[in-house]
């Protein structure tokens, strides 16, 4: 009996065995049969991409045109050097491999990888822009010595601008974007290329290749093309643009110019030197050019056609003229007798000629920029009005132009000066206002959209920089902004300011040096200091440049004008040095628009001593008062031409 049950126990224990083989082999079977055939196609799928990249193809930025189609800036190639951490192994010996392969220092190249850590591991980290070909040969041979599998050398397209840097402040420059805007692009970070960046970024392709186990390609699977951002047409005169800024080099000074078509707003040339060269920027800048720009005392970065804020000095008598013609103060001709100085509450402020002009209407005293008449005006308008018709004029607050950082102009006010200071408006103060200076402080751009409203009959034009847009089916021309203001302006008022303008250049005045035969060019000279009398002698043995700021404002021709604008000198010393420029321009303007060769520089005629400058002599000055604030230090001061 016992013997009997060992056997059952012995085939039941090999049944169990033989059924848990079974259904063991059955299970594996369905396993197999699960994950070779139904789920076949997501595991080729992932054995593939163990072995496939996608690799980013950027795409080259919009070219940008002048006005008459001629190529301004456009793209060139250039080879990047990449980490791409998603294929490293060993991170710390990429990068010491990497530095020495391609001469740099490790810890600069640990410092790249670091500041992009947080971004996904797939996302190549530009460690070199711009490449060398030596360094790109030296990386590549590591590469295909599977020394490198971790590092991608790319062909990207490069931002190109004029070898001499022209125009630099309006186009800007570009660099890498921040990680509040789209981290790893390329955007636009001043000028044009910021302001109009979404029109000229483009969208970006991509390329799928396969790779063996070292990294190396075999082949390309797909790929999407980049698009290329769309062309803009600017409205920079090429030839105008190069006139300004061979003006300023020849004439030996600093400062800015806005030249614009009155009839439209639009910007025929924007200055601002000195200047900086944009390439330094299309590849990443290193740290010392970079540090460069940035403590030079002459602030190249800084676009001093809107953000540098002067006193205009005699230039800001037309708004003075244009104030009390329309307020109805006086007519045109209102006379004022000129001995060379004038009382007002207490003081005695001198007019810049000694002996005086003696009596004067409105056109004389703007063509021989007569102080005592226009301290006369001043003090009849008081400084309320004068703040009105300044920002009919575009003088107060900004003009819109379709660049950054734009800063107010300010023309005070018995509001203003109450708000910022808690005190009252002192009417001696308007004296000094009166001849554009205590504290007026404005951007040559709205000088240049002031000129344009005189020139064009009273119509505040919004200076813009964009003409025409390519979206890929030809030029469709950009709609213009509107119009600031319009001011129906008395015919009287036109007639005065224009003749006293084309006297001041074709006349007895301060502008002559402007003048061509033929074209009617109509300006103002103005001449202002940069601190007071007073400040100047204490100031006596600073670093600082005192000297005066100059200024030139004009159009032409005088009827129906198309060209108008400002020519400022930093401390030029004497407004009517920028008359050159102006004049340069115009005729570059008229030579391009009769078929004409275009003209060549002439030498500069020497200054004369400054007892002989009928625009820089120095007036008495009130008790001193604030600066504004933004404002050049020390630019606060009373009265010259």
């Amino acid at each position: 009996m016992a013997q009997t049950e060992d056997r059952r126990r012995v085939a039941l224990r090999l049944v169990v065995l033989q059924v848990g083989v079974v259904v063991t082999f059955a299970a594996l079977a369905i396993s197999f049969w699960y994950l070779q055939v139904v789920q076949h196609a997501r595991f080729q799928e992932m054995a593939e991409n163990n072995h496939q990249r996608t690799l980013a193809l950027r795409a080259p930025r919009g070219v940008l045109f002048d006005r008459n189609g001629k190529v301004l800036v456009e793209n060139r190639l250039s080879f990047n050097i990449s980490i791409v951490r998603e294929h490293t192994k060993d991170l710390n010996r990429t990068i010491r491999l990497l530095a020495a392969v391609a001469g740099l220092d490790p810890a600069y190249v640990r410092q790249v990888v670091d500041r992009h850590r947080s971004e996904p591991t797939y996302r190549p980290i530009v460690i070199v822009e711009d490449a060398s070909m030596s360094q790109v040969a030296a990386v590549t041979a590591r590469r295909l010595d599977f020394e490198l599998p971790d590092v991608l050398v790319q062909q990207v397209p490069t931002r190109q601008y004029p070898t001499d840097a022209l125009a630099a402040h309006v186009f800007g420059y570009v660099g890498e974007a921040s990680d509040a805007q789209r981290s790893g692009s390329i955007v636009g970070q001043s000028g044009v290329e910021r302001v109009y960046n979404n029109l000229l970024q483009g969208e970006d392709g991509a390329r799928q290749v396969v790779v063996n186990s070292v990294g190396r390609e075999i082949r390309t699977e797909a790929e999407l093309p980049p698009k290329e951002g769309r062309r803009i047409q600017l409205t920079i005169d090429y030839d105008l643009q190069k006139a300004a800024e061979d003006g300023f080099r020849h004439a030996g000074f600093n400062g800015s110019a806005v030249i614009l078509d009155p009839r439209n707003g639009e910007i025929l040339s924007l200055v601002s030197l000195p200047s900086y060269d944009p390439n330094d920027f299309a590849a990443g800048i290193d740290r010392a050019t970079w540090a460069s720009l940035n403590s030079d005392a002459l602030r190249p970065l800084q676009n001093r056609a809107i953000q540098g804020r002067y006193s205009p000095g005699s230039t800001f008598k037309l708004v003075v003229a244009t104030a009390a013609l329309e307020e109805g103060i006086v007519d045109p001709d209102f006379r004022v007798n000129c001995g060379g100085g004038a009382s007002f509450f207490g003081r005695y402020f001198l007019c810049h000629l000694k002996g005086g002009h003696g009596s004067v209407d409105m056109r004389h005293a703007i063509e021989k920029s007569c102080n005592v008449y226009f301290y006369t005006l001043g003090n009849m308008l008081g400084v309320d009005r004068i703040h009105k018709w300044a920002e009919k004029l575009g003088m107060v607050g900004t003009t819109g132009i379709d660049l950054p950082n734009e800063q107010e102009s300010l023309v005070p006010s018995t509001e203003w000066k109450l708000r910022r200071t808690g005190e009252k408006w002192y009417a001696g103060e308007t004296i000094s206002v009166s001849i554009g200076q205590g504290q007026v402080s404005v951007t040559p751009v709205s000088l240049a959209v002031m000129m344009a409203t005189i020139a064009n009959g009273g119509t505040r034009v919004t200076p813009h920089l964009i003409r025409a847009v390519d979206e890929g089916g030809g030029w469709k021309v950009a709609a213009p902004p509107a119009v600031a203001d319009r001011v129906a302006f008395r015919p009287t008022t036109l007639a005065a300011l224009h003749d006293g303008l084309w006297m001041a250049v074709n006349g007895a005045g301060t502008a002559g040096r402007a003048r061509i035969a033929g074209r009617d060019v109509s300006g103002k000279t103005g001449t202002a200091q940069v601190i007071s009398n007073q400040g100047r002698q204490a100031a006596r043995g600073s670093s600082r440049d005192l000297r005066d700021h100059g200024w030139f404002v004009f159009f032409a021709p005088k009827e129906n004008p198309v060209i108008a604008g400002v020519i400022f000198g930093e401390h030029n010393e004497h407004g009517y040095l920028g008359a050159p420029i102006a004049k340069h321009v115009i005729e570059t303007y008229f030579a391009k628009q009769e078929g004409q060769p275009l003209p060549q520089l002439v030498p500069m005629v020497p200054p004369p001593p400054p007892e002989a400058d009928p625009d820089t002599a120095p007036v008495e000055q009130q008790a001193p008062v604030a600066s504004a604030p933004g404002t050049t230090p020390g630019t606060m001061t009373q009265g010259t031409n």
